[in-house]
């Protein structure tokens, strides 16, 4: 069964879209993840063509972001003036990114630069949680005193000028890195098809000291608009966004999204690392593979 994409321009099979975004999905509710990091380099790897499949992430990542932020909305889980200030780097990121793809799209090099972003962002990725994972499970000592400790101490960054109060982080600290650390996560977000949470939840927690409790909720918050933003600029000015591929996405995403939930809750949190480590070491050795090995047609005709 199969459909036209029309941005993409090549036929892909329904069940099959259905499926990776059932299993991107369950991985989603699984570990926590926005998913996006993984499901770009599986579209790529299907033959959808690299811009095409940054674009249309975009949208899916929107959906999966909404319905993540009622969730911890209604438990009161959202800093709304953090997100303010991390959602103001994010649009001026995700409008500087999308202008560089394009830019980078016209000089024919758009295609290497996602795949060697990913490249870098995945092995960090996952070689940080298979050392996490590898280390909670020998040690089995991983204490919630250890990490309080590390968020209060005063660095750097107490000494900003333009401070605030964040009451519901309980936090007094100057609006400054918040917009950077938007920034930073709106470029990638543009660039690579993907949330960025990833990057922005360790950020929110190692660099801004804010509770735990509050940063999954505030991250979705402010990666609702950055999303919207690079969608929209990613379909008026690179004409990447295929929305029949996005429709297919996110009708299994939502369906994984259920059955990884409630798997979760079954296993251990480290067991749950180690795993996702192992996806995602395995999804990077393939984009090494495809940007090392010599391909079987050495010359292509088809234009990006």
């Amino acid at each position: 069964m199969s459909i036209y994409l029309p941005i993409a321009e090549m036929n892909i099979n329904i069940l099959l879209i259905i499926f990776i975004g059932m299993v991107v999905g369950g991985l989603s509710g699984l570990f926590g993840v926005g998913g996006g990091f993984l499901m770009t380099p599986l579209l790529i790897f299907l033959g959808i063509p690299p811009a095409v499949a940054v674009g249309t992430e975009a949208p899916h990542v929107l959906a999966s972001s909404v319905s993540g932020v009622v969730a911890h909305w209604r438990r009161k889980n959202v800093d709304f003036k953090m997100g303010f200030f991390l959602l103001i780097g994010g649009v001026v990121g995700s409008t500087v990114g999308v202008n560089l793809f394009k830019l980078l799209r016209g000089f024919g090099q758009i295609d290497m630069v996602i795949q060697m972003l990913f490249l870098i962002f995945l092995g960090f990725i996952g070689f940080s949680m298979a050392f996490e994972s590898a280390r909670t499970t020998i040690s089995k000592y991983r204490t919630t005193s250890s990490i309080r400790t590390k968020l209060h101490q005063h660095s750097w960054i107490h000494g900003l000028p333009f401070k605030l109060r964040f009451h519901r982080s309980k936090l007094y600290i100057s609006a400054i890195p918040p917009i950077i650390i938007g920034f930073f996560v709106g470029l990638l977000s543009a660039m690579m098809g993907v949330g960025g949470g990833f990057i922005m939840i360790p950020a929110m927690v190692y660099i801004l000291g804010m509770s735990t409790n509050v940063v999954v909720g505030t991250s979705l918050f402010q990666i609702i608009f950055v999303t919207a933003n690079s969608t929209f600029f990613q379909s008026y000015l690179n004409q990447t966004v295929d929305i029949v591929l996005a429709a297919l996405m996110i009708i299994g995403g939502v369906i994984g999204a259920q059955i990884g939930a409630s798997i979760g809750t079954k296993l251990k949190a480290e067991y749950l690392r180690g795993i996702l480590a192992i996806i995602v070491l395995i999804v990077c050795a393939k984009i090494f593979a495809d940007l090392t090995l010599t391909p079987s047609n050495l010359f292509s005709l088809k234009l990006s």
